[in-house]
């Protein structure tokens, strides 16, 4: 059985958002200086970015864990992944941040893989429900 097929599905979605989350989460928060000399951002965007990652991950974890994850939960997840996403574009086109090409790479790949994550979270959902 694939795994797009398992049962499981949505409870895969949400744990790998939770762990990306949380990894990212921490590597912000504890590298936001360095990070934001070489992305071009304002030291406090990483580190408190990386603070509500990690407050993200555990919650998105927590839902994850469960046997049967809460749909008004799951579909909470997925309305704020969509947000960040479009909020991570928006914040560019704002102009109130000036990034390096690595900057702007950064966000464009990590609002594209939490896209990403919202994606794979509505299909998991739909087929819960089937």
């Amino acid at each position: 059985m694939s795994l797009i097929r398992s049962p499981n599905f949505l409870r895969f979605a949400l744990l790998a958002d939770a762990v990306a989350s949380g990894v990212l989460g921490l590597g912000m928060a504890a590298l936001a200086g360095p990070l934001s000399s070489l992305l071009g951002l304002p030291t406090a965007l990483p580190r408190y970015v990386g603070m509500l990652l990690i407050a993200w991950a555990a919650a998105v974890l927590w839902l994850g864990s469960r046997a049967q994850p809460s749909r008004g939960a799951v579909w909470a997840v997925i309305g704020l992944n969509a947000l960040w996403a479009v909020d991570s574009v928006l914040l560019l086109l704002t102009g109130w941040i000036e990034p390096t090409t690595l900057g702007l790479t950064f966000i464009l790949f990590q609002a594209a893989a939490v896209a990403v994550f919202a994606e794979l979270q509505y299909v998991g959902l739909r087929r819960a429900a089937a």
